[in-house]
């Protein structure tokens, strides 16, 4: 069997800069993690998980995953990393897994003709993390070849990514797009902004983070 790709959605936070789940958070007529999932599931992939872990008793109740398979975080008090790492271990058990996706489930505005293009530049570069850059930012989704996930896995604490693989810069091949950044939804203004209809701009860099 060829090689697969996948993508892992981390959506296990607790929300506390907004009070209340935003995974929930209504956007378009329907709850926002639902909305970023279904849009991955359009993406170029194989298989996509979902990482829960506070309140997702009440976010299974009220989204729809799709075809998109759900993994519980039961350490999301640890941070970002701790669903980094359950997310990245179900896909460690596929053995025909060798690319991975890894999404913030509160980025909404991925465009849609990003995720292909990192796939383009892996096909051409051997390096282990393949990086979108919206004008000069780095920021998500990030993919990441299946050499990296142990290590990915060893990350502790509220922190994704950024930080090793400014460390290892010959692990990291950059793709220049023509979008603005997504942005995170964090805040009371941030969901103003969305529900207004700004999906994009002003990000944190998840895989980035």
């Amino acid at each position: 069997m060829a090689s697969t790709t996948a993508a892992v959605v981390l959506a296990g936070g607790a929300s506390r800069r907004l009070g209340h789940p935003k995974q929930l958070v209504l956007y378009r007529d329907r709850p926002l993690l639902e909305h970023v999932v279904q849009s991955v599931l359009q993406w170029p992939v194989d298989r996509v998980v979902v990482v829960l872990g506070a309140g997702a008793e009440e976010i299974l109740e009220q989204v729809d995953f799709g075809s998109a398979v759900v993994a519980i975080n039961d350490d999301w008090e640890e941070g970002i990393s701790s669903s980094l790492r359950v997310g990245l271990d179900v896909l460690a058990r596929d053995p025909h897994a060798d690319l991975a996706f890894v999404v913030l489930g509160d980025q909404p505005g991925i465009p849609l003709d990003v995720p292909q293009q990192l796939l383009d530049a892996a096909e051409n570069s051997s390096r282990l993390a393949i990086v979108p850059v919206y004008r000069y930012e780095r920021s998500n989704p990030v993919l990441f070849r299946r050499q990296l996930w142990e290590r990915l896995m060893t990350l502790e604490g509220d922190h994704g990514a950024a930080e090793l693989l400014r460390a290892h810069a010959d692990w990291v091949e950059e793709v220049r797009v023509d979008h603005l950044p997504p942005r995170d939804i964090d805040t009371p203004s941030d969901v103003a902004d969305l529900t207004a209809g700004g999906g994009r701009h002003g990000g944190a860099t998840a895989a980035s983070r």
